[in-house]
């Protein structure tokens, strides 16, 4: 992971804590595919509150994945991609680090069993 990946406070740390929770995911899938939408719009298409998809909304945006705008009386939210994209990165970082791992794995076996025969 980059330091631009890690941000301040743990960037990657917080997306995936705030994508832990299935509601938090809905609504970055009802965002995307709206492009923006007010907590009272998301709520009426959750099971829950607007209450509670307003605190839900507020560990989105801690998270730097979501954005509110206030237009007049309401606030729009939308997907920020960004803090999306840095975790997209350090995931495949990882899965990088764990093949070659795994792809030494592979020789040092290989080479065993062709010294064994």
């Amino acid at each position: 992971m980059t330091p631009e990946d890690r941000g301040a406070g743990g960037a990657v740390d917080d997306v995936l804590a705030a994508l832990a929770d299935p509601t938090r995911r809905r609504l970055l899938d009802l965002l995307a595919a709206q492009g923006e939408a007010t907590a009272t719009t998301l709520a009426g298409r959750l099971p829950v509150s607007r209450q509670a998809v307003v605190k839900h909304l507020a560990v989105l945006d801690a998270a730097g994945l979501v954005t509110g705008s206030r237009v007049g009386r309401e606030v729009r939210y939308a997907v920020r991609p960004a803090a999306l994209d840095a975790t997209a990165r350090w995931m495949a970082a990882l899965a990088a680090d764990w093949d070659r791992r795994l792809a030494g794995i592979k020789r040092a076996a290989e080479a065993a069993e062709r010294d064994s025969r």
